[in-house]
């Protein structure tokens, strides 16, 4: 099928006059192919260049192969270039457009999904994230995580001129401006470094976001277990709050009900912190809050002490950041994010 940018002579760039349809109708491919971040308006800017050459540096370099270890995409892109696209420069030409209208029409390149009501869907997903720890991680605190990680987004919600519902994606370009090594997808960006993903990652990690958190509750048990207060890379927050203290679950017994589930109540007890740029990130730490290139701000109001809780959640929230000030950055703004949860509809009552 003919796209409706495939028209004799067209070319769309940055810069240059072009129809608000035909670059909507060129954002909404790009989007469900996974070269856009976000943004169906229109407007041939910045992101939608980056993402044009990120699709030209597929089709001349992409064999389907994995910059990580998640195995192989499902089709080699390159096979659908034929010799039709051969420099990297973030002009739509009519030849780049060809490739792009067979990607579409081949149902064996899994596209991006997306939503009728993306507002609704993004509601069901966190409140059935609330729940998808399933004894194994805090609810609310992996609530927190993904609003931290997404906004609390598995869709992208149209506003204004921007018509933009596909499932939420974030771009990572490690080794430069138009190679993405890795795209991290839907409410808890759950990160593939092989593209397109494979059919069966789009069922389980894009249409089910319960699925899409699936690993961050694995790979956050992992971190509580391994880095909070055992091993040489233990926690050094923990190690100076509550030091030689056995790694604490939860206040409350597993028969109680509010078991890895008040987690919030717990950020309303906690004192409230204020953090400013030098502000050491324990007392005594050789490291304090400062702004880099993801944190523009280190300054926080009213956030709950992580030394006041009766679990180790918030020091496991960390290590699933990593480590060094992206990670106190981090630990310090899913602490504001549970703060913020909305009360449950029956406060937690023990058994």
């Amino acid at each position: 099928m003919q796209r409706a940018y495939q028209q004799p002579n067209l070319r769309l760039a940055a810069g240059e006059p072009g129809d608000p349809a035909l670059v909507k109708a060129l954002q909404r491919d790009l989007r469900q192919l996974g070269y856009l971040a976000r943004g169906i308006d229109g407007a041939f800017g910045a992101g939608t260049e980056r993402a044009v050459r990120a699709l030209q540096w597929d089709l001349l370099n992409n064999r389907g192969e994995s910059s990580g270890s998640d195995g192989a995409a499902p089709v080699s892109l390159v096979d659908y270039n034929r010799g039709r696209v051969v420099a990297v420069d973030g002009v739509l030409e009519q030849d780049l457009a060809a490739c792009l209208a067979d990607l579409i029409a081949d149902d064996s390149v899994p596209k991006l999904p997306n939503a009728e009501d993306p507002v609704a869907e993004n509601r069901r997903a966190l409140e059935a994230i609330a729940s998808a720890g399933g004894g194994v991680v805090p609810g609310p605190i992996l609530q927190a995580i993904s609003i931290q990680e997404s906004g609390g987004r598995h869709y992208c919600v149209p506003h204004g001129a921007d018509e933009d519902d596909f499932v939420a994606v974030g771009l990572d370009r490690r080794f430069g401006d138009d190679r993405v090594t890795s795209r991290g997808y839907g409410i808890g960006q759950y990160t593939l470094f092989h593209h397109p993903p494979r059919p069966e990652e789009v069922s389980s990690l894009m249409l089910d976001p319960v699925g899409n958190v699936g690993r961050a509750v694995r790979v956050l048990r992992q971190k509580f277990d391994g880095l909070v207060a055992a091993g040489s890379s233990r926690a050094d927050d923990r190690d100076a709050e509550h030091p030689g203290l056995p790694l604490r679950v939860c206040r409350y017994e597993p028969s109680d009900r509010r078991y890895l589930r008040d987690c919030r109540a717990c950020a309303g007890e906690a004192r409230k912190l204020e953090i400013s740029e030098g502000t050491p990130v324990y007392r005594g730490a050789p490291i304090a809050y400062r702004p880099d290139r993801y944190y523009a701000s280190a300054d926080y109001s009213g956030v709950p002490d992580r030394a006041d809780f009766l679990c180790d959640w918030p020091y496991a929230v960390r290590r699933y950041n990593g480590g060094g000030n992206d990670s106190y950055h981090y630990q310090t703004r899913v602490l504001l994010h549970l703060l913020a949860l909305p009360a449950p509809a029956e406060p937690g009552v023990g058994d």
